[in-house]
């Protein structure tokens, strides 16, 4: 912004310069051009004046002094004839006497006693001021004077002027440079605080409050309402950190207390009874679960963090280790195909998490006899990592609304929270990558993860990171065929 600022002052002043340089320019070359003719046009007439005199005189050999000492002190050209137009004086060296010019148009009408001022050319080529007037006395006319002046003098003069009126030109903007450069820095300085603060606060804490005391009045008034929505924001957000932290204490006991009580129904029930029991404490599971899917989410939205390099290969070898014996449980195997795909940016502890909801995901709509396949892809700018199924699969309404918070499909029949895969979701986002839904090739869905590789440049994306929610402890004890999330 101070670039634009600044460009904007110069560009201004560049605007009224030329609209008062350009026209002073062009009126003093106009005004140097009237003087030089009015010069020339004065000394034609004085030096016409005295040549008449020495003609009606007789003194003819005066006249080459005359016009000789005149074009020595002034350098113009001087040449006088007599009222036949016959040249009696050249101050050029080179001119020659005895000629008569009484054809050429200027000298013809100066014995006709009318004066010629002009710009012409002259025989070199150079543009020169012409005065040829008259040498008379009243109506008589004695001869004729001819005075040519090079403009060469005059532009020189005018380039002078042009060259002054620039450099003044550049003074003033360099002058307005320092000025613009100045009060540009004053007014974006509270900006500048503003965005660092931002980002800050962004990141979750802010510990360099704008400056509210410094730059225009309506950016003091900005920063001052900035820090007081950032402390208010910082206050909500502590207390809803707070609030996580209690509740994923205060709850468990409870819900673990119920389920012991139910539990312990079990023998004293008639066991016609004991189908209600059971589905009883499957929603208490639920319902924990549910709660610490919650809690978690709200502190992945709460804390922030950068990825790091994070070994994919080896966190994948680790939780295909931890959850095969529970696939084995239910006749499903667990496969890695693929080359290593090596280190990739994630936060800490999110890939863990996001292989554990997907295997769990997974593993709920496996039929028996069936792979769990996590197939690894490399790539230059993003590694893929494909958790593929063999269960009834999704449609592309399901897949579309997959990711919202508490959804599950219609015919879900498990008892999933609908919290998985936006746990996923966010933990893929603040790595700097992204997670679809596709159709498996043959049947059942593919979870694609994309991140990015270390070579490539680290995401700039930072959110948050926290424990997982789906590992093989927390997973349904009672796993179904149909249905996920």
């Amino acid at each position: 912004m101070t670039r634009r600022l600044l460009l904007s002052y110069l560009a201004l002043t560049v605007l009224v310069l030329a609209g008062l340089e350009i026209p002073l320019g062009f009126l003093y070359a106009r005004g140097e051009t009237s003087r030089a003719s009015q010069n020339v046009e004065r000394d034609a007439s004085m030096l016409a004046e005295i040549t008449e005199e020495d003609i009606e005189n007789g003194d003819l050999d005066a006249l080459p002094g005359v016009v000789g000492e005149y074009a020595g002190r002034t350098g113009g050209h001087v040449v006088v004839t007599d009222r036949r137009g016959v040249v009696l004086a050249d101050s050029d060296p080179a001119g020659r006497t005895g000629v008569t010019l009484a054809a050429q148009p200027d000298i013809a009408r100066a014995l006709g006693n009318r004066p010629t001022v002009t710009s012409t050319t002259d025989d070199d080529g150079d543009d020169v001021l012409s005065a040829t007037v008259p040498g008379a006395s009243g109506t008589t006319v004695r001869g004729a004077l001819r005075l040519t002046y090079p403009l060469s003098e005059v532009d020189a003069r005018v380039h002078r002027i042009w060259g002054v009126l620039a450099l003044v030109g550049a003074c003033i903007l360099v002058a307005v440079a320092l000025v613009a450069f100045s009060l540009a820095r004053w007014i974006t300085r509270p900006l500048r605080t503003l965005e660092a603060a931002t980002a800050q606060l962004a990141d979750g804490q802010l510990a360099t409050p704008p400056d509210a005391t410094s730059g225009p009045p309506e950016l003091r008034s900005l920063a001052a309402s900035f820090n007081h929505t950032a402390t208010r924001l910082q206050h909500l957000l502590k207390a809803q950190q707070a609030f996580a932290s209690e509740a994923s204490h205060q709850l468990k006991t409870p819900l673990t207390s119920l389920r012991l009580r139910l539990e312990n129904f079990e023998p004293c029930l008639d066991p016609r009874a004991h189908g209600s029991l059971e589905e009883a404490i499957g929603e208490v599971e639920r319902l924990g679960r549910m709660v610490q899917g919650l809690l978690a989410l709200a502190r992945l939205e709460n804390t922030a963090t950068t990825p790091e390099p994070v070994d994919i290969d080896a966190v994948l070898a680790d939780r295909v280790a931890m959850w095969e014996p529970l696939a084995a449980e239910q006749y499903v195997a667990v496969d890695i195909t693929g080359p290593p795909v090596g280190r990739v940016w994630a936060i800490p502890g999110a890939l863990e998490q996001i292989v554990d909801n997907l295997l769990a995901n997974a593993l709920r709509v496996s039929p028996p006899s069936t792979t769990i396949t996590l197939h690894r892809t490399p790539g230059a700018v993003l590694d893929v990592i494909d958790v593929i199924d063999q269960g009834p699969g999704m449609s592309e309404a399901d897949r579309e609304r997959a990711f919202e918070r508490f959804w599950r499909a219609s015919d879900t029949r498990h008892d999933g929270t609908g919290l998985g895969l936006p746990i996923v979701r966010h933990l893929v986002d603040a790595s700097g990558g992204a997670v679809t839904l596709h159709p498996a090739p043959v049947t059942g869905l593919d979870a694609r993860v994309r991140l990015r590789p270390v070579g490539a440049h680290a995401p700039r994306r930072p959110l948050a990171t926290d424990d997982a929610v789906q590992t093989p402890r927390n997973l349904s004890r009672r796993p179904r065929t149909t249905g996920r999330r």
